[in-house]
């Protein structure tokens, strides 16, 4: 054998043993430039492990400072916005997404996410079928010098909804002497009237919020009692006949009609109806610590109780027995709350060690999502025009907020108690909110709105 072919032969096999140098690449993080595979003096690029998709978007991503990520991932501002419209337009161009309109990063479909992973190739063979006649409405001309494809089009043309805005500011903040910092209290409520009533020591007081007249319905220090729930009536527009009703020992008070559901620190529910004497009262009997959370269904036929023993119960109307039990909570459960706009959903949210927003199907007794709140879960309430949640916490940041529903988003997130957020109420109108907390303030909160349910109900009415 030729001694220069030999050498050049083993110069060739040592250079092929090498390992290969590693990938560095700052735009496109773990997705490495295609590796080059040297056979001889032939190039052979490889590239089979490449995810075009996930490249593009970690590309996008890395070349920008976490300020401006964070930025272009808020919904609610216009530049969010822009920056969701501008990828789907990159993936109909690039990937044929057939995207024809910008995705709401609140919205509950996630048929057209836009940064989600593209199981599909880059490069794939299509048959090419015939042409669809014309159409003004739907399609680009066929003399349109524009690059774009007709589903890019439509995504530009379609209508772009306005930015929704909550103020982070009360509108109202009201004094509250001897508002108690107590967890397992509930000492606010607003009633059907426009009237709320609040628990201050052994005293109920009435606020008219059409007047701001201020009331003092009822005074318990003779009996050296206080006051430690209170609950209207929702079929009792005035305080009077029995609407508004105050316990010494009970913490949690649902009404079912005329029927009133109270729980206690004696781990027992007590069912009274009002219009018979008190021996004829139904005892309920479930949870091995004290009842802190009471509520009835929206159809009446169902009450939700939770408990300091972590449990979540969920009764019928006719037995002594609750029908379903919950026991993935942590600690204890008080923030409870039905949804008014599907059958049999019930919410629950779990105290400081647990801080858990659960959702349950009570049709079937499956859990469905949760999310850690990152603090102690106090109260939970559900707009009457649309599928959202507002929840308030505690420890550790006593915050206020709104979530969209069953994406789980936050839509806004409100600061201002210094305490525990333990008070929460719904204004009869449905748009407004009141918190209380131990820092003796009422602040009140415009977090719904009215106009989200009118568009919804006719666009029902029009399918």
């Amino acid at each position: 054998m030729d001694q220069e072919y030999e050498r050049r032969l083993l110069r060739q096999i040592n250079h092929q043993n090498l390992p290969s140098k590693a990938c560095l690449t700052k735009s496109l993080g773990a997705a490495c430039s295609p590796v080059s595979v040297k056979s001889g003096d032939r190039f052979i690029p490889t590239r089979a492990g490449s995810n075009w998709s996930i490249s593009f978007h970690y590309a996008n991503e890395n070349c920008r400072s976490p300020s401006q990520n964070y930025k272009a991932k808020d919904a609610g501002s216009d530049t969010g916005k822009d920056a969701v419209a501008y990828a789907a337009l990159l993936r109909n161009e690039l990937l044929g997404a057939g995207i024809d309109s910008v995705p709401d990063p609140h919205g509950d479909d996630r048929r057209h996410a836009v940064l989600t992973q593209d199981s599909r190739g880059l490069f794939r063979y299509t048959v090419h079928t015939k042409r669809v006649p014309f159409d003004s409405d739907n399609e680009v001309s066929p003399y349109s010098l524009s690059p774009l494809s007709n589903k890019s089009h439509k995504l530009l043309r379609s209508p772009r909804k306005p930015a929704r805005k909550i103020s982070k500011i009360p509108f109202k903040v009201l004094d509250a002497p001897e508002l108690q910092d107590d967890f397992y209290l509930n000492l606010v409520d607003w009633s059907a009237g426009n009237l709320l009533s609040v628990g201050l020591g052994a005293c109920v007081y009435l606020w008219s919020a059409c007047t701001s007249q201020v009331t003092r319905l009822c005074d318990l220090s003779v009996d050296g009692d206080s006051v430690t729930s209170v609950c209207w009536n929702e079929r009792v527009k005035t305080p009077g006949g029995g609407g508004l009703n105050s316990h010494k020992l009970e913490s949690a008070l649902a009404w079912n009609g005329e029927q009133l559901s109270s729980g206690s620190r004696d781990r027992v529910i007590l069912q009274r109806d009002v219009r018979t004497p008190p021996s004829a009262e139904r005892r309920l009997q479930g949870h091995r610590q004290e009842v802190c959370g009471l509520k009835w269904s929206p159809d009446h036929q169902h009450l939700a109780s939770g408990g300091n023993d972590n449990k979540l119960l969920v009764w019928n109307s006719s037995s002594l027995l609750p029908v379903q039990q919950y026991s993935d909570h942590l600690a204890a459960v008080k923030a409870i709350a039905w949804s008014p706009h599907q059958h049999g959903l019930l919410a629950s949210g779990g105290g400081t060690a647990d801080r858990c927003l659960r959702f349950w199907n009570t049709l079937t007794g499956q859990a469905l999502q949760s999310t850690d709140t990152g603090s102690q879960v106090c109260n939970l309430a559900w707009s009457k025009h649309a599928n959202e949640l507002v929840s308030t916490h505690g420890y550790s940041q006593n915050q206020i907020l709104v979530w969209k529903y069953p994406s789980l988003t936050q839509v806004a997130k409100l600061t201002g108690h210094s305490y525990r957020v333990l008070y929460l109420a719904v204004s009869p109108d449905g748009e407004a909110i009141v918190t209380g907390a131990g820092d003796e303030t009422l602040r009140f909160w415009n977090v719904f709105s009215k106009t989200r349910c009118t568009k919804v109900q006719l666009k029902r009415q029009q399918a």
